[in-house]
């Protein structure tokens, strides 16, 4: 074992890596290939700071986020190699991750009605359009719905059980009819294989999950399609529907009973800068002044 690809796959086989959750070997193996891509044949011991520090500019260019993930999950990695005493040093611990400025753009009905009549109206988009739906329905994260499977949904009883992969949060939500309806057709295309909207093109006679670099390529084109702006971005989608609860105001129990958060800090974010919020606190403080 030599190269940081033979280190890849030798983690692949050990107790570290089988012991993970499904869907977080899923997105390891996603960010280490990114890894092997750009260093594959260097010599894992050989590997230095600097090279760490300067892939990680690069992948910036390609969102912050996603370069945080690569870097994380690659230090993980070096993390047992270390443990392992395959290598000394881990090059990428020291890199200091970059922050992303906390978006707040969020879609309006309209925009979303715009992008699901494009996504439905195309066979080869329609689970680009489901996952959007269902992320959109639910407020629940993108990862978690290009995963879904169809032992996650009670078909009959109109609900989604979902243990959620970040914070492994389990929620019950109920389908409402024009999800019912659209996932009704789903079932008859592809019920016969585990997830409810994989990519419509089998690969070697296997149908597999978007990718997220995939599910965001095809989302952008939806989007262009429908003439969306662009600023808008699938990962609003989980915030959009948040804030509209928050602006419909919905108790923050039942916000998180919906989100899967189990601090109402975490849901303070949503309720920053909303008019509707902000309104109806000074239109209370009036009334009361008059009636005191």
């Amino acid at each position: 074992m030599k190269t940081v690809e033979d280190l890849v796959l030798t983690y692949y086989s050990s107790n570290d890596f089988s012991m993970l959750r499904d869907k977080s070997k899923k997105d390891y193996q996603y960010f280490l290939n990114i890894l092997v891509g750009e260093f594959g044949s260097v010599e894992y011991d050989k590997l230095s700071s600097k090279q760490a520090k300067h892939a990680y500019e690069e992948w910036v260019k390609r969102g912050i986020t996603f370069a945080n993930h690569v870097c994380t999950v690659s230090s993980l990695l070096y993390r047992y190699a270390i443990d392992m005493e395959y290598a000394m040093v881990n090059p990428f611990a020291n890199i200091k991750r970059k922050t992303a400025p906390q978006r707040k753009v969020v879609w309006s009905e309209d925009n979303v009605r715009q992008f699901l009549d494009t996504a439905y109206g195309q066979f080869e988009w329609r689970s680009i359009g489901l996952i959007v739906h269902m992320a959109y329905e639910w407020c629940q994260r993108l990862g978690d719905m290009r995963l879904l499977q169809w032992e996650n949904l009670d078909m009959d009883g109109r609900k989604l059980h979902l243990e959620q992969s970040k914070r492994r949060a389990e929620v019950c939500l109920p389908i409402e009819d024009d999800l019912h309806e659209m996932l009704t057709q789903q079932k008859e295309d592809f019920g016969f294989q585990d997830y409810v909207a994989p990519r419509v093109l089998p690969v070697r006679g296997r149908y597999h999950p978007y990718s997220l670099e995939r599910l965001s390529k095809a989302g952008r084109a939806v989007m262009r399609a429908s003439n969306l702006p662009e600023e808008l971005r699938l990962m609003d989608l989980r915030r959009t529907g948040t804030t509209q609860m928050v602006e419909a105001g919905v108790p923050m129990g039942q916000i998180m009973s919906v989100t899967g958060h189990s601090n109402p800090q975490s849901v303070k974010p949503y309720m920053k800068n909303t008019y509707a919020s902000a309104n109806s606190a000074l239109t209370a403080r009036k009334s009361y002044g008059k009636s005191t």
